[in-house]
């Protein structure tokens, strides 16, 4: 073959394939673009089984027929979130030597523990994962909180017995709340089977508020908490009725004398906030007592 020949074919090959040597530049760009597609669907997969797989799913009756419904309620568990946090700071504060501050952050929590029932009621928002997870809150700021916080000020000193008295709260606390959840809808929503355990919490708490400040090396002090934990932990478990308040109609109206008795009682607890609390949770503490022998008599004539 001619050297023009071999020219001439070699032009006819480069007419025939027009563009060839682009294409490969071309391919290469669009690697990357379908890999990165390819990595951002992954990732939706990914995301997107993780939601599935940790959804909260639970059964629910509604309009006599039984759903499955997905996820939680915010608000109310917003205040239940908010108690646990309370009785957490409790705890901390506790070990911190800030005692003041620990007894306070309990009587918050038991505020808000007493709200997140009653907005879940008023916005229709009850469910079971709510109701657990009040259950498992009220544990830790109204059965360890208060223990933990009685045995770092005063029940540590006495040793073997401070602990062993501690732990008995705790124990007691469990059972209680275990035996109320499992009470539900079976018992008269009147009366509390039991010291309901912030109750007790606040008994606990206001004990070691108002006293805390005093000789606490006093075997007097010792003592005496000693007795006011282990009985607030054995009232806890016990048969004893207490009055739930639960019945109270806020709805309705009420004579202007008890409106002014809230003022009043509003108007005594700030001036001593800690001996006003001890009193009104003590006066609570020995209803129960109380009422049971009251009605023991009665019925013994």
């Amino acid at each position: 073959m001619t050297q023009d020949a071999r020219d001439q074919e070699h032009s006819n090959s480069d007419q025939s394939n027009p563009g060839q040597p682009d294409s490969a530049p071309s391919d290469k760009a669009e690697q990357p673009d379908s890999a990165h597609q390819s990595e951002v669907g992954d990732n939706e997969d990914l995301a997107a089984a993780f939601l599935r797989e940790t959804e909260v799913v639970e059964e629910a009756v509604e309009d006599g027929k039984k759903i499955r419904r997905r996820g939680i309620y915010l608000l109310p568990n917003l205040f239940t979130t908010s108690a646990l946090f309370a009785g957490f700071f409790a705890v901390v504060a506790g070990i911190n030597g800030e005692f003041t501050s620990a007894a306070v952050a309990i009587f918050i929590a038991m505020v808000l523990d007493g709200l997140d029932g009653r907005v879940a009621r008023m916005t229709n928002t009850q469910s079971e994962f709510g109701a657990e997870y009040d259950s498992l809150a009220d544990m830790v700021s109204f059965g360890m909180a208060p223990a933990l916080v009685a045995f770092t000020w005063i029940l540590q000193d006495i040793g073997k017995t401070g602990w062993v008295v501690a732990f008995l709260y705790v124990a007691c606390a469990a059972l209680r709340l275990a035996r109320f959840n499992v009470q539900i809808g079976s018992v008269d929503k009147k009366w509390f089977i039991g010291l309901p355990s912030p109750s007790a919490a606040a008994l606990v708490a206001a004990s070691v508020w108002t006293f805390h400040s005093f000789d606490a090396d006093a075997f007097g002090f010792k003592l005496l908490m000693l007795v006011v934990v282990a009985a607030a932990g054995v009232l806890m478990v016990s048969n004893i009725r207490y009055y739930s308040f639960k019945d109270l109609d806020f709805k309705k109206p009420v004579p202007f004398v008890v409106l002014l008795a809230i003022v009043l009682a509003f108007v005594l607890i700030s001036v001593e906030p800690s001996v006003m609390l001890l009193l009104l949770f003590g006066t609570y503490v020995a209803s129960g007592p109380v009422l049971a022998v009251m009605r023991k008599a009665k019925t013994s004539r």
